[in-house]
Order: C-alpha cells, then sequence, then structure tokens
C-alpha cells in the first residue's frame, strides 16, 4: 500500500512521473517564469481517465496529452498546499502506459518558491538576481508537478535569461545558445540524468562568475564574493572523497557550490550537481564548513535515498547529520567528531525548550496532516534523528560496524524512497545476529514521544570540557568575581569551542546585565564576525537585556535571512520589552526583501498579520 502523502494533492498510486522536459523564459520585468512543462506519466493502472498535479499561485493557460488537447480544471485553493490541478484524458490508459502531459504555465510574482531581488539586494549592485527554494513542498509555485518526495524523476530544461546574465540548475550544464526569439537572451541548457524527487529541482540567474576548486568541483558567486568563497570552499574535493569511502560512489557527476544573496533562508541547500550556501559561512577560517560536509552527505542520504514523506525527514537529515560528523571525525579526529556530536546534543535541548516538550513538532516522526512543513520544520529530525543513529552505532559494536549498515541502507534504498519502516526492517534483517540488542530500543519513545529522547548516547568530552568549565565559571560568578576574567580564559579555544561556551550559556537561566558588558570588555565578541559565534553571543545579550545590543542584533537578523538566525534572533528581541516595538517595525520595513518564508515565519513570531505591511 504506498503510503499517502499529506502535503501533495498527487496520487502516487495512480501515476507516476517519469521524466520533465522543462522550457522556460525568466521575465525580471514582471518578475514572472513563463513556459511549458511537458511530463512523461505511467498509469499505475489500468482504465486511468484523469490526473492531478501540485500547483500553487499558477496560471495554467493550456494542457495537452500526448498533442491533443485536454480539458483541465483548478480544484479549490489550500492555505499552504495550493491548488490541484485536475487533468482530464481525451483517451483512456492502461497500466504501464506512459503519456507526454505538457502544461503551458506562468508563476505568480509571489510565488513562494522564487525570490526576485532588485540589483540593490546584490554584492554587484548592477543586475538582478533571481534563485528558486523548492524544499519542502514549493515546486508547485513554479510549475505544476506531483510535489512528493515519493516520486522521483530525471530531467531536462531550457532557460532563457537575459544574455549578461548565467543560469545554473541542479543538474549538469548542457551548453548554452543565443535566444532564436530574442538577441537580447540566451537560452542555457540542462541535464539531470538521475531521478530526482520535485523538490530538488532548483535554479539561480545572476550575475555569476565561477573558479575552479577541485576536479569536479567549481564555486559560484557574484565576482565580490568568488575569490574568498574558493578559499573558504577549498576543503571540498577532501570531503568528498571522504564521503565517498564512507558511503559508496559519488553518481552526480558535478559538484559545484552556489554561494548565495544574504537573504538564502537556509545555511546550504543539497540541490544535486549544485549546492546551493549562505554566504553567512564565509568566516575566513573555514571553520563553517561543516555545512559544506552536510550538503555533500546528502548526495547519498536525502538526493539518493529520500524520505517517502515529509513525516519522514529524519531519514534524510539523521543520516545525513551522521554521515557529516563521521566526514569530520576521519578529517579533524574522533574527539572532534564527538564534541560535534555533543553540540547536538545541546542544540536539540535548546530547541525542545523553545518549542516545549510536549509539543508535535518535538516528535521524532510528527503527523503532518493540515500542518504547513515549513512550520514543522526544526532542529529536531537532525539532532533526534543523528542522536538514535549515534546511540544505535554504541549498542551495535562502533563506528566501523555501524557505517557498513549505512553503506548497505544506501545501497539498498538508492534510487528509491522510504519510511521509517523500510529503514527498521532493513535494520533488524542486516543485524540479525543482535535482534535481541535491537528489541530493548524503547521504539516508541525515540519515534512518536515528544521532548527529550529516552536515552543519551555517550560522549567522549575532551574537547567539551573547557566549554563547560568556563561557562559553569560565567553563570556562577558573583560582581565581585568579574575583574577575575581576562582574555587570556579564550586562548587555547577554537572557535567551534566558542560557540559550544556561548551554546552552553544558552541553556542556562539568562546572566545579569553586568556579566555581559564585562564579557564584551575581555573578549570583544562584537568584534567575531563568525556568524555562530555572533548569533549567539547576540541572543546572550538580548535575553540579559542589555540595551546596547538591540541595534547589533537588529542588524543580524535584517542584514541577513537565514532561517537558523533570523528567527530566533526576532523571538528574543520581540520579547524584551524594550526592543519589541523596534523589532516589529524593523520586520516590517524589511519584510519585502525578505525570502517569503523567512517573512511568514518571522510574522508569526511577532504576531504580526501576514497580509500587512510597512
Amino acid at each position: 500500500m504506498a503510503e499517502l502523502d499529506p502535503s501533495s494533492f498527487a496520487s502516487s498510486s495512480d501515476h507516476l512521473t517519469q521524466h520533465l522536459y522543462l522550457r522556460c523564459r525568466v521575465d525580471f520585468g514582471s518578475r514572472a517564469l513563463r513556459g511549458t512543462a511537458a511530463h512523461t506519466v505511467r498509469a499505475e493502472r489500468d482504465g486511468l481517465r484523469c490526473l492531478v498535479l501540485d500547483t500553487k499561485d499558477l496560471q495554467i493557460h493550456k494542457v495537452a496529452v500526448n498533442g491533443q488537447d485536454a480539458k483541465f480544471a483548478l480544484g479549490q485553493r489550500h492555505s499552504f498546499k495550493g491548488t490541484p490541478l485536475e487533468i482530464t484524458f481525451p483517451f483512456e490508459l492502461r497500466r504501464g502506459q506512459d503519456v507526454i502531459v505538457e502544461t503551458s504555465f506562468e508563476t505568480s510574482p509571489k510565488s513562494s518558491a522564487l525570490q526576485w531581488l532588485t540589483p540593490e539586494q546584490t554584492s554587484g549592485k548592477k543586475h538582478p538576481f533571481l534563485f528558486s527554494q523548492c524544499q519542502a513542498i514549493h515546486c508547485r509555485a513554479i510549475l505544476p508537478c506531483q510535489d512528493t518526495p515519493s516520486v522521483k524523476l530525471t530531467y531536462y530544461a531550457e532557460v532563457s535569461v537575459p544574455k549578461e546574465l548565467v543560469a545554473l540548475m541542479s543538474a549538469n550544464r548542457d551548453g548554452e545558445m543565443p535566444d532564436p526569439e530574442d538577441s537580447n537572451r540566451k537560452i542555457y541548457r540542462f541535464s539531470q540524468k538521475v531521478p530526482i524527487p520535485c523538490y530538488l529541482i532548483a535554479f539561480v540567474v545572476g550575475a555569476l562568475e565561477s573558479r575552479q576548486i577541485g576536479p569536479r568541483t567549481l564555486v559560484w558567486a557574484e565576482k565580490e564574493l568568488v575569490d574568498i568563497s574558493a578559499y573558504e570552499f577549498a576543503e571540498t574535493e577532501a570531503m568528498l572523497k571522504t564521503a565517498e569511502d564512507l558511503a559508496g560512489p559519488y553518481v552526480w557527476g558535478q559538484y559545484d557550490l552556489l554561494v548565495l544573496p544574504p537573504s538564502f533562508p537556509y545555511g546550504g541547500m543539497e540541490n544535486p550537481c549544485l549546492t546551493f550556501v549562505t554566504p553567512t559561512l564565509l568566516a575566513g577560517d573555514r571553520s563553517l564548513s561543516n555545512v559544506i560536509a552536510h550538503e555533500i552527505s546528502h548526495s547519498w542520504t536525502g538526493n539518493l535515498v529520500t524520505n517517502k514523506t515529509w513525516e519522514h525527514f529524519w531519514l534524510n537529515e539523521g543520516h545525513t547529520v551522521y554521515l557529516e560528523r563521521r566526514i569530520g571525525g576521519r578529517l579533524f579526529g574522533e574527539q572532534f567528531r564527538h564534541f560535534q556530536a555533543l553540540g547536538g546534543w545541546r542544540e536539540l535541548q535548546n530547541t525542545i525548550n523553545t518549542l516545549g516538550d510536549t509539543s508535535p513538532f518535538t516528535n521524532l516522526i510528527p503527523k503532518l496532516n493540515e500542518v504547513d512543513p515549513d512550520v514543522a520544520y526544526s532542529p529536531v529530525p537532525y539532532e533526534k534523528g543523528f542522536a538514535l543513529l549515534f546511540y544505535l552505532e554504541q549498542l551495535l559494536g562502533g563506528p566501523d560496524v555501524f557505517i557498513g549498515f549505512l553503506k548497505a541502507y544506501i545501497q539498498q534504498f538508492a534510487y528509491k524512497s522510504a519510511v521509517t519502516e523500510d529503514w527498521k526492517k532493513f535494520l533488524y534483517s542486516y543485524f540479525k545476529d543482535k535482534v535481541d540488542v535491537l528489541n530493548k530500543v524503547d521504539w516508541n519513545a525515540w519515534m512518536h514521544t515528544p521532548g527529550m529522547p529516552p536515552v543519551k548516547p555517550t560522549y567522549d568530552m575532551t574537547l567539551s570540557n573547557p566549554c563547560v568549565a568556563l561557562s559553569q565559571r560565567w553563570t556562577k560568578a558573583k560582581e565581585s568575581d568579574l575583574c577575575s576574567f581576562s582574555s587570556a580564559d579564550l586562548k587555547d579555544l577554537s572557535s567551534h569551542q566558542l560557540t559550544e561556551f556561548l551554546a552552553l550559556l544558552l541553556l542556562e537561566a539568562p546572566l545579569p546585565v553586568s556579566h555581559v558588558k564585562r564579557m564584551q570588555e575581555v573578549y570583544n565578541f562584537n568584534a567575531v564576525n563568525n556568524s555562530e559565534i555572533r548569533f549567539r553571543w547576540l541572543r546572550l545579550c538580548i535575553q540579559a537585556k542589555w540595551e546596547e545590543a538591540i541595534p547589533l542584533a537588529l542588524k543580524m537578523a535584517t542584514e541577513q535571512g537565514r532561517l537558523k538566525f533570523t528567527c530566533p534572533l526576532f523571538r528574543d528581541l520581540y520579547n524584551f520589552e524594550k526592543s519589541r516595538d523596534q523589532a516589529v517595525s524593523s520586520f516590517m520595513q524589511h519584510r519585502v526583501c525578505m525570502h517569503p518564508v523567512a517573512a511568514m515565519l518571522v510574522a508569526k513570531d511577532l504576531k504580526v498579520d501576514q497580509g500587512q505591511t510597512a
């Protein structure tokens, strides 16, 4: 029985999309994509007369099936799922029969999948910029599709853009040519031969340049950022090779990186052949490159083996965090892997403190009936998922034994989509000699119970102990002890350890203002550009009600749009009565420049009407 996807109208038990041939024109003037999407669809049962596709805020001009005009109707609009497109075939299909369903479509200027940036919002200030973000359910806001991760397709695309700009997609580049219909434009061609779910269809159009940083890797960015990006991500090939050693061959050909403008809402997005990353990773010392290891790992867990519905998102993210940390362990030592794993456990504690330990969104497998996956999104599937795998690794014989399982799981489900039950059955069959050990795991508490996991794995504390000791000194310090702190406290700590020190303080009751003032005097955190350190430091200041930090926190919340930073900063500013009004007015002023998903989530936190503008 096919598991129904509560986030999609398109029924995968009736029909499956095999291939997409996309032709579209990017129009910056009207902020729209116009084009045709030709889906090769296979009937999954006899007597099939109609097809339902997902759409959101799209105009549909025409539908043809095998070249014959077909009747179509748009159903009732749903608040976040969009509108089903119901297509009636001019003839009946039998099981296994393929047809080509071609729709002519146009996107809305307010498409939730696209962000159109004015030249002023780019580094170069001369040309406009466009990027897409389809995860989780926004591909339907670009083109009609079966927008569910249970369906995988290959694609070929031709994209017409102004000739001074470059287009890239989540596919291998297949050349370019002048647009025969307009001498001011050119057409870029792309081919993705590995089947992918729709949420991995992605593109970007802008004044982009590239630098080669490895045998299969170019880094793309606006020219103002391209050289510092090439330096920052120079370890990419070493990470790729390590990932192949752990998880099996890399099947996608090219592995390029694209550094986006600051409003990109995620740390990275694992679009195949072209990982999208936030410029907040550009720390200058390669210290935030674990995000690249994470996105590389998705080439196996997520892109090759995919969660069948968003309720099983932990299959994508928990395994990817596990692989990311295995890569870190190989490159920087096993103590470093344990240190990052413990940091993840604290991140999970912090998230559960924020969401509440009875929140259904803290379940490893949340129910998403009538729930927008963007609203349910949090570190829980990443860190609770990782903690389960780390715990199983320790239970079943250690890292070398467990990586054998992971490699076999990837081989078993490659090119397919899976649910947790598939994963668990495979785990039991792989470790058939350890079934008694597996039966002792409290699966219900791990999977279906809110709050922290039932068991805490064991962590090597070597790198964490100095962070714990320093954070304890600060939480216990009286006014008279403040003079005992000095810049020497930090001299042996890495930037990863500084991040952890601040994260530990955020798990405690807020510090007195006198303490954060002294911390600034001796450590000068205001001068640090590393975004992970800066973010935690500013949260600490606002929670301590230090008014001098308000402008700095507002600046960080608005000059970049990464959800991980922007949402908690706005929440803290809103909860501090001295900065509440400023937080709301600053959001109103900046919301037009924000990514649609970020604007929606911050508006919820600030209790601002979704439609209201400044």
